[in-house]
């Protein structure tokens, strides 16, 4: 049986890591992190979710977290270096939240940015996501 193609939305306010699916938006001097619809597409429906300790130093594309699927557990890798400040306890207690609203309550980590300037580069715009996204999913309906 063939997957069904991704549905969802790709907000404009935000930057994109297109080779782990995540997403960092500034929130005044710190970042806020998460996971893209399309990545919890292509994960499966999230069952558990655990964030670092606070105060972790996160280096880009390592991890800040896990999750579990109902077809694996896999490292939340992060779309910039960080120093963690606060997981989303509400979503560790109720990880529903990262499947229904992955843009809002379901954020996985807030932070401090320790290299935005240099590594803000190698994230892409909600436009250009939205490109990756319909490439590794031909069928896939993007919302902005």
């Amino acid at each position: 049986m063939a997957k069904e193609a991704f549905r969802g939305a790709i907000p404009a306010d935000r930057r994109y890591d297109t080779r782990n699916d995540m997403w960092v938006r500034r929130d005044g001097d710190g970042v806020v992190i998460g996971a893209t619809a399309f990545g919890i597409h292509l994960a499966g429906k999230v069952i558990a979710f655990t964030a670092k300790p606070r105060g972790a130093e996160v280096v880009v594309g390592r991890g800040l977290g896990t999750i579990e699927s109902a077809k694996t557990v896999i490292a939340v890798h992060a779309p910039i270096s960080f120093v963690l400040e606060e997981g989303n306890e509400a979503a560790e207690e109720r990880p529903q939240a990262i499947n229904d609203d992955p843009y809002g309550a379901g954020w996985m980590a807030r932070g401090r940015a320790l290299a935005w300037e240099a590594e803000a580069a190698g994230l892409v715009d909600a436009a250009a996501y939205a490109a990756h996204v319909r490439a590794m999913d031909p069928g896939a309906e993007v919302e902005p």
